[in-house]
């Protein structure tokens, strides 16, 4: 197995590096999921050192906010809904380069899934809450999955997150929430 070099003190000194010359506690990491994405204040992706269990490390840390969140699944079990209903149906994130469109397909899908997703929100089948993931098999250092009950994602929330994850002090909010679409359009 290759030895994760987010343990590494050397990386973990570059970061630090680079974090100071930023003049903050992280730094972003831009990468293919924000390249175009509409949603870019409701999700970041950053990285900044810290300590797990007494060991200094790199945190990779992907930020996104409760909407955000409570939209994937709500699209997500729509889908899966429709795809039932549509057996020859492919989604979008399956379909391979050999794929051949169906647009007549898609159109009655795509009609589907936004009725299907009315119908979610309205019953309240979906309900996400605050919650930090940790992933220690991750390829980089220490992965943490951090959603967070925010309109958007800016600097002054990325740095709170960072300093009281760091310090110990991150509260979460339990709360259960579900959301209409016309809420954060």
């Amino acid at each position: 197995m290759a030895k994760n070099l987010g343990f590494d003190p050397a990386e973990i000194e570059q970061l630090k590096n680079e974090c100071q010359e930023a003049e903050q506690d992280f730094v972003y990491f831009e990468d293919e999921l924000e390249e175009g994405n509409e949603a870019a204040d409701e999700f970041v992706h950053i990285q900044f050192v810290g300590e797990h269990k007494g060991q200094e490390v790199i945190f990779d840390a992907v930020l996104y906010t409760l909407t955000l969140h409570f939209s994937s699944l709500v699209f997500e079990k729509a889908e899966k809904k429709a795809a039932k209903a549509f057996p020859a149906y492919v989604p979008q994130d399956e379909r391979g380069e050999n794929f051949v469109a169906n647009d007549a397909l898609d159109e009655e899908v795509e009609l589907m899934i936004t009725e299907l997703i009315e119908e979610i929100e309205e019953n309240e089948e979906v309900k996400v809450s605050e919650h930090v993931e940790i992933d220690e098999d991750f390829e980089y250092g220490i992965g943490l999955d951090v959603c967070l009950n925010v309109d958007e994602i800016t600097d002054e929330v990325v740095e709170k997150f960072v300093a009281d994850f760091k310090a110990g002090t991150l509260k979460l909010d339990p709360t259960l929430f579900s959301f209409k679409s016309e809420d954060f359009e």
